[in-house]
């Protein structure tokens, strides 16, 4: 079976991102409201060592997305724990388990989770393999370059392989450089030539030429888009749109029906103080991708609002304004 199949025009599989933060169940939420796109991931689920899996796998919930799959990733460096972990999520319905090596907090590095695994290729190797034994579905990983440089780059791509994960989304910046300069698709190229699993591209894909151009350059078998999304819901239409010899732009009736549900989904009883920055941080992702809205960003940030409607009141209009 095919886990990265091309649409019937040969657009290649696109995956939403995990990210931490933004990338949460309301955002993915009103992610699949607009659809365009394959399959989500959560963000992180962190197992510690003192983790009560049973209790840690309530927070994943396989129909969040539907009809799009919502894979599952999960972040630590016990194996045991991790399997455990994969076991529990994969009996709630998790699609394929992704295996977190690239996360650059210092606070889940310093636990030695995240892209720690990738000072040790062989704990990489082991957590995933007895993470790929314990269940059925399929397990992958998603990773980073490095840590403080590539020097292990080709290591941690064979424990990757040889764990026995059925493919690696690479992130091409090290831990230590975090979003900082710009990533390097030569890495995923080099990947992609010597690894005989599927390698997913992922970093730096804000636009459909963007995706064009990894395609071209790093020869991957798919396409993992995080921070293009929050700037531009509407990139994987466009991106199947063009395979499709087609063009696509999301209209503000669209843009109303994303956002709509963004706001139904922050948990009830959220602080008004929440809800509006909440807010903010999404709609200022909008405002930084639109020509015509960014220099109105700043006056949507830093203005003072007495409650949610009246930023409400006070943004929407000028998001309208700018979208059409």
């Amino acid at each position: 079976m095919d886990l990265l199949p091309k649409d019937i025009n040969g657009c290649p599989y696109l995956f939403l991102a995990p990210m931490e933060g933004v990338g949460d169940r309301c955002f993915r939420r009103a992610m699949a409201s607009v659809g365009g796109f394959d399959e989500a991931v959560t963000d992180f689920l962190r197992v510690p060592t003192n983790a009560h899996v049973q209790s840690l796998a309530k927070a994943y919930e396989a129909e969040e997305t539907q009809p799009i799959p919502l894979a599952v990733q999960l972040m630590g460096s016990d194996s045991q724990l991790m399997a455990a972990m994969a076991k529990e999520v994969e009996a709630r319905g998790a699609p394929r388990i992704d295996l977190n090596c690239g996360c650059p907090s210092n606070t889940v590095t310093g636990r030695g989770a995240g892209s720690s695994l990738l000072k040790e290729p062989e704990l990489l190797h082991r957590v995933a393999k007895t993470m790929v034994t314990a269940v059925s579905v399929p397990v992958t990983i998603k990773m980073r370059s490095g840590y403080d440089d590539i020097s292990l780059f080709r290591e941690n791509l064979l424990a990757a392989q040889e764990s026995g994960v059925r493919f690696i989304t690479l992130h091409p910046r090290t831990k230590v450089e975090g979003y900082g300069p710009p990533a390097r698709w030569d890495l995923i190229a080099e990947a992609k030539a010597f690894l005989k699993i599927p390698v997913v591209g992922n970093g730096d894909i804000l636009t459909v030429e963007d995706a064009l151009k990894m395609l071209q350059i790093t020869s991957c078998d798919a396409l993992m888009i995080g921070r293009g999304s929050v700037i531009n819901p509407f990139i994987f239409h466009q991106i199947r749109s063009h395979f499709a010899g087609k063009t696509y732009r999301g209209n503000w009736e669209d843009v109303k029906g994303y956002l709509e549900t963004y706001i139904a989904e922050i948990p009830q009883g959220s602080s008004e103080r929440l809800r509006i920055n909440k807010m903010k941080q999404l709609m200022g992702f909008l405002f930084k991708g639109n020509p015509s809205l960014f220099e109105k960003r700043q006056q949507m940030l830093t203005t003072t609002y007495t409650d949610f409607a009246s930023f409400l009141n006070f943004a929407l209009p000028l998001l309208q304004e700018g979208w059409i």
